[in-house]
């Protein structure tokens, strides 16, 4: 039986952690689909706004080497995906084992035969992290600076 791997993601802001997550999902399937949140599911879901659209998100994920396919999501039911990709392994990072979330998502997925796999989170990056030191820079550049600062320069 060919094993057909599913890994959803915003893959927003690609850090190192994405890379790890694809790697180890391929070493463990025969194809490897990429689910790509659409936008407007990450607000609804995550309130959380990409910093970068779908469609560049889309064009990273698939020319990852270890990646076959990238699919849009366009909801976050993960049955409804299946139902349309017919995979038959998801990969979660570990981030989500034992919790409500992760709980849920193996009860689901195991009632149409499907296993849920979880990998080392990465802990050193985070598209999270990335996008408050983004909003950090921003703030710090957008001050305006006091007259103390510029009688001192």
């Amino acid at each position: 039986m060919i094993r057909i791997g599913y890994v959803p993601g915003a893959f927003d802001l690609f850090h190192i952690g994405h890379l790890n997550i694809l790697r180890q999902a391929k070493e463990n399937c025969d194809y490897l689909i990429a689910g790509v949140a659409a936008d407007e599911v990450l607000v609804r879901h995550k309130g959380v706004t990409p910093v970068i659209p779908l469609f560049e998100r889309l064009e990273i994920v698939r020319n990852v080497r270890y990646v076959n396919m990238a699919h849009a999501a366009t909801t976050n039911d993960k049955i409804e995906i299946w139902k349309e990709l017919h995979f038959n392994v998801l990969f979660k990072g570990d981030d989500w084992r034992g919790t409500e979330k992760g709980n849920g998502l193996e009860r689901d997925l195991a009632s149409v035969g499907v296993d849920v796999v979880y990998f080392p989170y990465t802990q050193a990056t985070s598209s999270s992290a990335l996008r408050r030191t983004l909003q950090n820079i921003d703030a710090i550049a957008t001050r305006t600076p006091n007259v103390e600062t510029l009688e001192a320069a």
